[in-house]
């Protein structure tokens, strides 16, 4: 295994992985292509650890909070590739592959003990892997390869704020802890042997460990290259971003610069971690990266990461290969992380795109009807303004997020069964998803959610269940793979959801009086526009009630009496859903409220609909 990041095994892999190197074999694959477009795809997120096993079952009870390793494999994910495709994926982001601490029960991936290996326990023979690391590498090159056989593309899970657990700080009393108070000087502190105990001869890094202590590459293992200040979250939450591990994760001193005669004046740490990276492209033939806690991070190493992985990949052949961040946070935190800097017009370009949390903290409570729908169009207001610098046309800003309903973060899963009223609930998840694959963005579903899977309880743990011990896994028959296998359909063949225009719709239910919809529950209308085509997405967010209305629609594309085609319904066929056709309404038949209070008149198009409790129609204009 490669010890530095300088070692001829990544040396030879990088040049090899060029299609104009000296030493690429004859007989490689040239790197499998990118998209010409991210929103041509959506994402499914798997948990490794949690997704597949054939060969044996979960290790803990399937649907318990553990916090532990359940056994989910590579091959596992292999072999239910065609699931994935059937459903309609179009691209895989795994949890960490990257080797973890061996002495935790860090099955999430998130805690690296060593940036250039892959980790023993996700192999098919977790023992065999240890003895022999090409194993797991082996089988992560053939899901990866099976992956693009099927035209999906693959997104590893990375890392650059912080490390696993690799040393434990000396607290003042003497005592060894993975996590110390924050403070503004360095702890002292001890690396971690093979069993994880903090070594009192290791308070400097030490020089030749063995590969399951302290930390790889060895590019990586200084003292000074660590923030070694505790745990930032005892901070208040404006201080947070300032440095600080993230809990017992030790978080890399990114800032760090240094002059050597080779290099000149250089950021070591960047080095090495842009170096580790590149590797797992040319060795994996990957096609993204999703780069976790990116908010922790200074902008200036967003975007020098962000610009020093295009031009490698681009030098594969890569042309579109694809960075989206974790920036929990605003609308205008984000703009500092993507794209060309919309707040800062410096030279370098950040990375793609980001997660979106705007859009995750209104989406589901809308869904739900615990908000109003307004707060939907909110979201893409604010970003149409701050993002203004950045686009082209308000069509453009869906390449800029990854949009998605809930995650292995979060506490709760979106979906919930209510006994009482079951097929409204049920009607709720189908909704989200149809809303979700719609609204402008690349769409990222959640493993488990096309099976029906709610969590167990209200921690990170409680949603992260192991998919495979589930009753009658990898169903394609259940009602929701059917039912995001259709939108997802719906999606590839209408251009105008990928790239279109978007405009939230006032909606009317007694013919004369148009707004946004600013009750709860409400209805969600919007439409997807381009060129000459309207899609028109309306939602009933009311899990009791039905909804009779009119949804205004576009005056120059829509002449009296055009008809719209059901595209999707998730409560019933398309034949049974009443639609149309278009009315005109004359200037003076018509008020539009506006969201800021004003109300204008004028003349107008209005499309009749008709809504049981929690359904979500697709509509197209004939």
């Amino acid at each position: 295994m490669p010890s530095s990041i300088w070692d001829r095994e990544i040396q030879s892999a990088l040049e090899a992985a060029r299609p104009d190197g000296e030493t690429r074999a004859a007989s490689r694959r040239a790197p499998f292509a990118s998209p010409a477009d991210w929103r041509d795809q959506w994402i499914y997120f798997a948990l490794v650890d949690r997704f597949n096993n054939p060969a044996a079952p979960p290790q803990h009870s399937w649907d318990g909070a553990h916090n532990a390793f359940q056994g989910g494999t590579l091959n596992g994910l292999r072999d239910q590739l065609d699931y994935l495709h059937d459903l309609g994926v179009g691209a895989i982001w795994l949890s960490p592959v990257l080797k973890n601490c061996q002495y935790q029960e860090s099955y999430h991936g998130y805690g690296i003990q060593d940036f250039v290996a892959i980790d023993p326990r996700l192999a098919s023979d977790p023992e065999a892997a240890r003895q022999d690391p090409a194993l797991v590498e082996r089988e992560l090159r053939a899901l990866v390869d099976a992956a693009h056989a099927r035209g999906i593309y693959v997104i590893f899970d990375i890392v650059l704020n912080h490390a696993g657990d690799v040393f434990e700080y000396v607290l003042p009393d003497g005592r060894g802890d993975g996590m110390a108070p924050w403070r503004d000087q360095e702890y002292p502190i001890r690396w971690r042997d093979v069993d994880g105990r903090g070594r009192a001869d290791w308070s400097d890094a030490p020089d030749n460990p063995p590969a399951d202590a302290a930390l790889w590459p060895e590019e990586l293992r200084r003292n000074d290259f660590m923030r070694r200040r505790g745990n930032a979250f005892d901070r208040p939450p404006s201080e947070q971003e300032i440095g600080g591990d993230f809990f017992s994760l030790k978080e890399f001193d990114t800032e760090l610069q240094e002059f050597s005669e080779e290099r000149g004046l250089h950021r070591p740490v960047w080095t090495a971690l842009i170096r580790a990276y590149q590797y797992l492209i040319a060795k994996y033939d990957v096609d993204g990266f999703r780069i976790d806690t990116l908010k922790y991070i200074e902008p200036g190493f967003a975007q020098v990461f962000g610009n020093a992985i295009r031009e490698y990949a681009l030098s594969l052949g890569k042309k579109n290969f694809f960075t989206f961040g974790e920036v929990y946070d605003s609308e205008e935190k984000i703009a500092h992380f993507i794209g060309r800097n919309a707040l800062d017009a410096g030279d370098l370009t950040g990375v793609d795109a980001a997660l979106d949390f705007p859009l995750f903290f209104q989406l589901p409570a809308v869904i739900k009807g615990m908000r109003p729908p307004q707060a939907v169009a909110n979201v893409f207001e604010q970003r149409k303004q701050i993002l203004r610098g950045l686009i082209s046309s308000h069509g453009e800003i869906g390449r800029y997020f990854v949009t998605f309903l809930d995650n292995h973060d979060q506490g709760q899963r979106f979906y919930y069964s209510a006994p009482a009223n079951p097929h409204a609930y049920d009607g709720q998840l189908t909704m989200a998803v149809a809303c979700l694959f719609a609204l402008q963005g690349v769409p990222c579903l959640y493993y488990g959610t096309e099976q029906g899977l709610h969590g167990s309880g209200n921690s990170p743990e409680a949603v992260r269940e192991a998919l495979w011990g589930a009753p009658n896994a990898f169903d394609r028959g259940h009602p929701f793979y059917q039912a995001v296998r259709q939108v997802a359909a719906v999606r590839a063949g209408q251009p105008a959801l990928r790239y279109g225009r978007q405009y939230f719709r006032p909606i009317s239910g007694n013919g004369a009086q148009f707004g946004m919809s600013a009750f709860t529950p409400g209805v969600l209308a919007f439409s997807r526009i381009l060129d000459d085509a309207e899609i028109v997405v309306v939602a009933n967010t009311d899990p009791q009630a039905g909804w009779q209305g009119q949804v205004l629609v576009d005056l120059a594309l829509n002449p009296p009496m055009a008809t719209y085609r059901v595209l999707f319904s998730n409560r019933r066929s398309a034949a049974d859903v009443q639609v149309g056709p278009v009315q005109h309404k004359a200037a003076d038949m018509v008020e539009i409220h506006h969201a800021d209070g004003g109300v204008s008149a004028g003349p107008a198009r209005a499309l009749p609909v008709t809504l049981w409790p929690s359904e979500v129609v697709i509509l197209r204009r004939l």
